[in-house]
């Protein structure tokens, strides 16, 4: 069962170590080890709730970057109350993919990253448009917007790249991209 863990006891933890071991059911680790001439990815993110930015390079050398890891996973904390969760570093992947498409290094603005059990279920008792089973609770996903970049742009980026289950949310302002299965929809 995946359980929210605070950054140092991540990163005390071993970083990615712990985070094979808590998300192995449902993520592939079976080779972790460097690849040769593998690109660096990095990721740039705008908390719009705390004003947190992060923009490092979370991959290198073929490997993911257990700090930096643990830095974009506080960036993605609930806002709400101020819980961390391990984040899917297919996430980043994802979004790094998205950039990348769009020719853009301006950063994602988080809408919503990590969604504790509780801040999800008071979402969901508000607007049937928030899953009771949200990826966001599971640290697979996070709604995002970038400055500058038509949202129906992004949308389609995010498509393009089938990390996952992406969502326009034209009224709202933000695309949905997860790491789970490849679909769509449209929400408000």
């Amino acid at each position: 069962m995946t359980q929210a863990i605070g950054r140092r006891q991540f990163l005390r933890a071993g970083g990615l170590t712990a985070l094979g071991a808590v998300a192995a059911p449902t993520m592939a680790w079976a080779d972790l080890s460097p690849l040769p001439g593998a690109p660096v990815r990095r990721a740039t993110l705008h908390n719009l709730h705390t004003g947190e930015a992060f923009n490092e390079v979370y991959f290198e050398r073929g490997r993911y970057v257990p700090q930096a890891l643990a830095e974009a996973m506080r960036v993605l904390r609930d806002w709400r109350n101020g819980e961390e969760h391990v984040m899917d570093p297919r996430l980043f992947d994802a979004l790094h993919a998205i950039s990348a498409r769009l020719e853009t290094d301006r950063p994602f603005q988080i809408i919503s990253g990590y969604r504790s059990p509780q801040t999800n279920a008071m979402l969901h008792a508000r607007s049937p448009g928030v899953a009771s089973n949200s990826q966001h609770t599971l640290g697979k996903a996070s709604d995002v917007r970038i400055e500058g970049v038509d949202l129906r742009q992004l949308h389609k980026a995010a498509l393009n790249v089938g990390a996952g289950g992406v969502g326009l949310y034209p009224v709202s302002d933000f695309v949905h991209v997860d790491v789970a299965r490849v679909r769509q929809w449209t929400g408000v």
